[in-house]
């Protein structure tokens, strides 16, 4: 697992695509969302677990920072935001709950919900974790659906004047906290009203409001439809008094594409979505913004298919372009969402109970987004590439003895590079990558013109290593079952929906710092 360096309280800046430090060091954002924006406006959990244990098991699972969720009633409803955490939840009928904060934070029972709140802001600076705000929605309450009222400038709870002035409130509050680094501005703009003139309208006066209030905290804008579309800023950027605090925030789930990876090849699904991401809203990197990924994740049961199918593809756009990011979800179960009462979030990282981690493996694989890849600061070492394996959230290593491969993680890779002449040499050793027979494990050779050591990216998804073994057929690299690095047939290149390619996918990462 990853243990990320705590983060003393600091201000954070944009530095062209970079998230940096004051002295210009990459701080790569590793988030989880902990949502606090439903119906009892108090971070999820608490019934079940001290706010300081749940903060410092964050620290503990890899992350350095919680985006952490408000509805904007928490700053504009005074009526609301006065009544204690005892009376909300009692009018809300979840005694059980209730019960569960009087023995797991008994301190939060009186206190006013935005003290509570506060109170969670808290334990996470204790813990020397960073939080970014975010503007969830308006009514407190499950998000979001197209029609739910709060989509949109002018919807039917989306007054952005009093949106506004919520902004400022926070802002405000938030200058008490030095572990609050940034501020979304909003989530998920979607529905029939939005249109891209309002959104510079109102999402320039948001954050110049938002900067006036508290000049230290980064600007995070939120796109369209879902938080999938940033590509009207192709052309047209923002206008802002203020340099070097604007980011941009994307969301990529499987169903962010309907069934189309369960009723797809993956090959051209991965393929065809990463294109639509790169013109929607990863061209963003070129242009010099940050872009922080503030939601995605999957049914940590390894069940659904379209999920697992999609996180693959994830992890490889992840890894290559060394997102900042925010996994959906923390919780493993909520106070009240939808109605339901305890309603179990399998998409949370917690079980059910919030008494462990509902899946280590899922934990392990995506440590590998947590330490940066790119980016100033860090050791610095010659630009290189590392092979990474999406499926595991490894990298190829030279194994016991050394000509064998196997994965393991990626921060032990030796640098690799990938020649003019398509081999893959580890730098500097006089080695290269081999398919030297077909069901026999890969290796190593000396020479770069020896069968099997000219790789090529194949399929659509440009994730299958392919070569020519000695009787000259063609191979692609896989793994075995102790993830040992084999050669195989080349499978599920296109069309074949019922086929999933994902063990013989690798990204060639580019790596700059250790």
């Amino acid at each position: 697992m990853a243990q990320l360096k705590p983060v003393a309280a600091q201000q954070l800046y944009a530095d062209s695509r970079w998230i940096v430090d004051g002295a210009g060091r990459r701080v790569k954002l590793a988030c989880v969302n902990w949502p606090a924006h439903l119906q009892p406006l108090l971070a999820e959990g608490l019934s079940n677990q001290p706010a300081d244990v749940i903060a410092n098991k964050i620290r503990e699972m890899g992350f350095n920072c919680v985006r952490l969720t408000w509805a904007l009633e928490l700053p504009m409803n005074e009526t609301l935001a006065s009544l204690t955490v005892a009376q909300l939840l009692q009018n809300l009928g979840l005694s059980e709950a209730l019960a569960g904060i009087k023995s797991n934070n008994p301190s939060l029972v009186n206190l006013p919900v935005m003290e509570a709140y506060k109170s969670v802001m808290t334990s996470l600076k204790n813990n020397k974790v960073m939080v970014i705000l975010d503007n969830h929605i308006t009514t407190p309450g499950w998000c979001c659906s197209a029609d739910d009222g709060n989509g949109f400038f002018g919807d039917k709870y989306f007054d952005p004047q009093v949106w506004i002035q919520g902004l400022h409130k926070m802002a405000t509050v938030a200058t008490g906290f030095t572990n609050v680094i940034g501020m979304s501005l909003r989530n998920e703009l979607r529905g029939p009203r939005q249109n891209v003139d309002d959104w510079y309208k109102f999402m320039q006066e948001g954050a110049e409001t938002v900067h006036a209030a508290n000049p230290n905290v980064l600007v995070i804008l939120s796109g369209l439809n879902y938080d999938k579309d940033l590509s009207f800023l192709r052309n047209r950027p923002v206008s802002l008094s203020f340099t070097k605090k604007l980011v941009f925030e994307l969301h990529w789930y499987g169903f962010t594409n309907g069934q189309a990876w369960q009723s797809g090849n993956p090959n051209d699904v991965c393929g065809a979505v990463s294109n639509d991401m790169m013109s929607q809203s990863v061209f963003l990197l070129e242009q010099g913004y940050p872009l922080f990924v503030s939601e995605f994740g999957i049914d940590e049961r390894g069940i659904n298919v379209n999920d697992n199918r999609y996180f693959n593809c994830f992890m490889a756009m992840a890894t290559e372009f060394d997102w900042d990011s925010a996994l959906w979800s923390l919780q493993g179960s909520y106070y009240l969402r939808q109605g339901v009462l305890g309603m179990e979030e399998y998409y949370g990282l917690f079980n059910y109970h919030w008494s462990g981690i509902r899946n280590s493996s899922f934990l392990g694989r995506i440590s590998a987004l947590q330490s940066p890849f790119q980016g100033p600061g860090g050791k610095p070492t010659v630009a290189h590439k590392v092979i990474f394996h999406p499926l595991t959230g490894l990298c190829i290593l030279r194994g016991s003895p050394s000509t064998t491969l196997v994965l393991g993680p990626c921060t032990q890779s030796e640098p690799w590079s990938y020649t003019p002449q398509n081999a893959l040499s580890l730098v500097g050793k006089g080695l290269y990558l081999q398919a030297v027979e077909l069901g026999r494990p890969a290796s190593l050779g000396t020479s770069p013109t020896d069968p099997g050591t000219k790789w090529e990216m194949i399929s659509a998804s440009g994730m299958h290593l392919s070569s020519k073994a000695k009787d000259g057929s063609t191979v692609c690299l896989g793994i075995d079952a102790g993830n040992a690095l084999v050669v195989e047939a080349c499978k599920c290149l296109s069309k074949d929906s019922s086929c999933d390619p994902a063990s013989q996918w690798f990204k060639l990462v580019d790596r700059t710092r250790l």
